[in-house]
């Protein structure tokens, strides 16, 4: 499988920036697809403003039980109108339980 080939996820958090239990679901969600899949990365846009939203995904990343899920979290900055991202990655994202081990 080429690098093409690889199934990345993408959440745009845009319309539903002020809806903090409908932001909880769509984290939430995500990160299970991406494991459903075995998806090696998710691209989180949390998108402009004051940078609350970006800290609430970063706090909800940094939950013991999502934390076990992924490898390594990169945030970026770009200046397009997606004004910044959260990128999840992983060699793969792991099923619950399942730890990722080093070769």
């Amino acid at each position: 499988m080429s690098h093409d080939d690889l199934v990345k996820l993408k959440l745009d958090l845009h319309d539903v920036y002020n809806r903090g239990d409908e932001i909880e679901r769509a984290l939430r969600s995500i990160i299970d697809e991406a494991v459903a899949q075995k998806a090696p990365l998710v691209e989180i846009i949390p998108g402009k403003g004051s940078g609350q939203l970006k800290k609430r995904v970063l706090r909800f990343l940094d939950r013991k039980e999502i934390k076990a899920l992924y490898h390594r979290v990169r945030r970026t900055r770009t200046t397009s109108a997606e004004s910044s991202s959260i990128s999840v990655g992983s060699r793969r994202l792991a099923p619950r339980g399942v730890s990722h081990t080093t070769a």
